[in-house]
């Protein structure tokens, strides 16, 4: 077993017999260890009494008048919004429940009320459990589409990933790397970029590099990263849902009896629904969509009666600016089970 991402928060969560991450009071204490709710110099004492409190006891109920007594307008509302993540995470019973929870609701009353944050930290728990055991970097390097926004780069039929943060903050850096030099080509307007393309033949070059988020990688079918990002769909179904998937990239959907698709972000389901409709993509609409997908159900009884044995067909793509987001929530939501997720009498979630 070889070491990443050692500051997702997996080490501080306990495991159930199903797999499922409990959460434990260590886990808790280090959300009250980062910058938006650590005390700093200028501190009062409303918002050091909180966090002592916390601190020594973190499932502690937190009554309204202590919250109003913490002087910082923003460092009180990050408590809340800590708070609200405290709450589903202890009323679900898993970080797989909880996680899956908080979309089920925000689909029923139309907003989420977690941070983005605090979302993107939860998959990234999940996915590390999961890959727990994996060695081989490309993987690992997709699986940072599941709480890492990503920067599209085209050029030449090849579509490049770079990390959208740490490409932002070495736009001023002096000198380019290989991805550098292929943002300069396709006019992205890149001041300076250092940042090198993982492939099947430096894989090993992730360990060690695995935080700082600067090996960019290719989302092109027929490369071995794209595959990769097809078996990590079917590992986090099975994971979440306890279902098989038979996932495989595709150049095109060429299927007259097309019953069933689903976005992996905003922007694919836009485009996803007007080919369903038969409406066809303008040219900058059809550049804008990076991969397409097929799922096969390996058990015809989790899948809904209507579409049983009829493939799922998926799709990952940019937005106007070029960004990718990949929302892997969509995968619980989304899918034609036979059981939906967000069905009150239960699906399976650990």
């Amino acid at each position: 077993m070889r070491a990443f991402w050692i500051h997702s928060g997996l080490s501080l969560l306990d495991v159930d017999d199903a797999g499922g991450l409990l959460v434990t009071d260590d886990f808790l204490r280090a959300y009250l260890a980062r910058a938006e709710l650590g005390p700093i110099d200028e501190s009062g004492p409303g918002e050091l009494d909180i966090h002592r409190a916390l601190l020594a006891d973190p499932r502690r109920d937190v009554p309204e008048d202590a919250l109003a007594a913490i002087e910082d307008p923003d460092t009180r509302d990050n408590y809340r919004m800590f708070l609200v993540l405290r709450r589903r995470l202890l009323a679900a019973g898993t970080l797989q429940a909880a996680y899956a929870r908080i979309f089920i609701d925000a689909r029923k009353a139309g907003r989420i009320d977690v941070a983005p944050l605090f979302v993107d930290q939860l998959a990234q728990i999940l996915i590390h459990h999961i890959l727990a055991d994996c060695t081989d970097g490309l993987t690992l390097r997709m699986a940072e589409l599941w709480f890492r926004e990503q920067a599209v780069t085209l050029l030449e039929g090849r579509v490049v990933l770079a990390d959208a943060e740490v490409l932002e903050s070495r736009r001023q850096d002096p000198g380019y790397g290989n991805i550098g030099r292929l943002i300069a080509q396709a006019n992205l307007h890149a001041a300076g970029v250092d940042l090198d393309v993982i492939d099947a033949a430096n894989t090993e070059g992730y360990f060690g590099r695995d935080e700082m988020h600067d090996l960019a990688v290719e989302l092109t079918v027929g490369r071995k990263s794209t595959e990769a990002f097809a078996g990590l769909i079917a590992k986090w179904v099975r994971h979440m849902l306890g279902i098989g998937l038979k996932v495989r990239p595709l150049g095109a959907v060429e299927d007259a009896q097309w019953r069933w698709h689903l976005g992996l972000d905003s922007t694919s389901t836009t485009l996803l629904d007007k080919l369903y409709r038969g409406e066809g993509l303008e040219p900058q609409e059809h550049s804008r969509l990076l991969l397409l997908l097929r799922a096969d159900f390996g058990e015809l009884t989790d899948q809904l009666d209507a579409v049983a044995g009829k493939p799922v067909y998926m799709g990952l793509a940019m937005d106007a600016a070029q960004r990718l987001v990949f929302k892997p929530q969509n995968l619980l939501l989304n899918l034609p089970l036979a059981r939906p997720l967000d069905r009150d009498e239960g699906a399976y979630v650990h």
